[in-house]
């Protein structure tokens, strides 16, 4: 029995999310995490809390958002927004903007390196882990000895679940299949456990990334510019309203001329206004000469 208090609903019958319970959800998850919520969904909400009432022994959908909503609720309401995202992810995904760091972002921020300046670089939304040690190799494969500079990756996720994945830096075959074998041999261990074979990232991959939670609605706690942020494939959950008021705190959190790279199926509307120029398939760059939109 979970020390939620919850008991079992007396009739054994299964709980349903009725409009009204549905429409706390939809409030309840845009005004913690910018989450859109639209009716179509609700049969796939009802599945995945379903599977929390399970956790916490709660019997209904009213008294588990009333507990949400409750002084206690915090830790829930973080599980919540976690059984309501997907998380998927995959090494080298979107390769064309893995290209474009290699080709046209890190010459110029290699040399700088070089000559004693910094290099930061912010995986938003960095789920399992794969964005931020795809970019930690694509570092390094640029400059082997990049990991002796002035360089950091940032990891940043809402949800502690993946975050503590990611940390952890393990995966599958399946999982490893986007990655050259030679990459693979140069920056993962290999062992083997009852479920097959396991990779786990070495320390050189690993000591270039710092992971860390953050909701992207909050308040963000970093104050050092950005050379290139990746938020992909993130606001494809939010609204327009809502990734219309990020982009210009996205804008802030770069450096001059400094890189922007969404999802496949996200865009900017009129970049210009903002201060971005597009530069290639969901690509952004901050406009030289720009001021910051806001403080982020």
């Amino acid at each position: 029995m979970s020390s939620l208090g919850g008991i079992p609903a007396r009739d054994g019958s299964t709980a349903v999310l009725d409009t009204a319970a549905f429409a706390r959800v939809t409030k309840i998850a845009l005004a913690a995490a910018g989450l859109s919520i639209p009716e179509s969904k609700r049969t796939m909400v009802q599945s995945r809390l379903a599977r929390r009432l399970k956790v916490t022994g709660i019997p209904t959908f009213d008294r588990y958002l009333d507990h949400v909503e409750g002084p206690d609720g915090a830790v829930e309401l973080e599980q919540m927004v976690s059984a309501l995202t997907t998380n998927v992810s995959h090494f080298f995904r979107e390769d064309h903007h893995f290209t474009a760091l290699r080709e046209k972002v890190l010459p110029g921020l290699l040399e700088r390196a070089r000559r004693g300046g910094r290099i930061r670089i912010w995986s938003a939304g960095c789920s399992t882990g794969q964005e931020p040690y795809s970019i930690a190799m694509t570092l390094l494969e640029a400059d082997n000895r990049i990991d002796t500079h002035d360089v950091k990756i940032l990891a940043s996720d809402i949800d502690l679940k993946v975050l503590a994945a990611a940390k952890a830096g393990q995966y599958d075959d399946r999982q490893m299949q986007a990655i050259p074998d030679a990459l693979v041999a140069r920056y993962f261990d290999r062992s083997r456990d009852a479920d097959g074979e396991r990779f786990s990232a070495k320390d050189r991959l690993r000591n270039l990334v710092s992971f860390r939670q953050l909701n992207l609605m909050a308040q963000w706690p970093m104050r050092g510019g950005f050379d290139a942020i990746f938020c992909r494939n993130v606001v494809i959950y939010f609204s327009e309203e809502t990734q219309a008021s990020l982009w210009p705190r996205f804008h802030s959190a770069l450096t001059p001329e400094g890189w922007f790279f969404l999802g496949h199926s996200e865009r900017i509307h009129d970049p210009g206004k903002i201060g971005f120029d597009t530069v290639g398939v969901t690509t952004y760059r901050r406009r030289a000469g720009t001021e910051r939109n806001s403080t982020y």
